[in-house]
């Protein structure tokens, strides 16, 4: 093999890789990517990894919701630990008992028009960097608008259905769960919000809206907490959540096209 051989070849579509953080243009040596991609891709890789089994800041997420001067509830899910959560989806999306005689012993009889829950997801890391940056935009919006919300659930070991069980019992009119999105190999860290109108055990996936990709390489907290804003109150509006409720907000958000 001579020495132009072992030259890295600049790919062609070089100037795309501006327009996308998705793995185009690499180059290559002979028939191989280049060693610094190759390095790369196990980086991203492995960041991948320590998202999925990443912990929940506790600590973080409580300072910023006091912060917010707003009531909170730490709770769990019927998963005990990480690996039964990803082997037992099911577990993830409902509480354990303590959180639900929690949540009873909260409820006063009062109702209350949101439910907001944090959970793990499967990027904890996703919610330590972005949930409360997202909360600190979306809770004045909300509270402005006059919506009452209930106490702010933050969930260990929670997927996307656990906000229909929070959501119910706290006699809440809509519920709405930020969590860590399954990371991809260009974006570990990806937040996704989940709306749901008259949230309960039981619900499908087509009575919700997704906010996804929620991150400052993707949709930012402000455009995301407007967005968010947009959809719960045409879903009051409605009266119903999920794919009869269209989003037509995109047009109206400065930098989303």
């Amino acid at each position: 093999m001579n020495k132009k051989e072992l030259l890295i070849q600049p790919d062609p579509w070089i100037s795309l890789r501006s327009l996308t953080s998705a793995r185009i243009a690499l180059g290559r040596t002979g028939v191989s990517v280049p060693l610094a991609e190759s390095l790369a891709f196990k980086l991203a890789h492995a960041n991948a990894r320590d998202a999925v089994y990443d912990l929940l800041d506790k600590a973080i997420l409580v300072e910023g919701i006091q912060q917010l001067q707003h009531p909170l509830l730490l709770l769990q899910s019927a998963a005990a630990n990480r690996q039964q959560y990803l082997q037992r989806p099911d577990y993830g999306r409902r509480l354990n008992e303590d959180a639900v005689q929690r949540l009873e012993l909260e409820q006063t009889g009062s109702s209350y028009d949101i439910c907001i829950s944090i959970a793990d997801g499967l990027s904890a890391t996703a919610v330590n960097k972005h949930a409360i940056p997202l909360l600190q935009v979306l809770m004045p919006l909300l509270k402005h608008a006059g919506f009452s919300i209930a106490p702010i659930c933050i969930i260990e070991q929670g997927r996307v259905a656990i906000s229909d069980h929070t959501g119910q019992l706290s006699r809440a009119t809509l519920s709405l769960i930020v969590l860590g999105e399954r990371p991809g190999l260009s974006s570990a860290d990806s937040l996704g919000a989940y709306l749901t109108y008259q949230p309960q055990q039981g619900n499908t996936d087509e009575r919700r809206n997704c906010i996804s990709n929620i991150r400052p390489g993707g949709l930012s907290v402000e455009q995301s907490a407007q967005k968010i804003l947009l959809l719960i109150q045409e879903s009051f509006r409605l009266k119903l959540s999920g794919i009869q409720l269209k989003d037509d907000t995109a047009l109206s958000l400065p930098g989303i096209v």
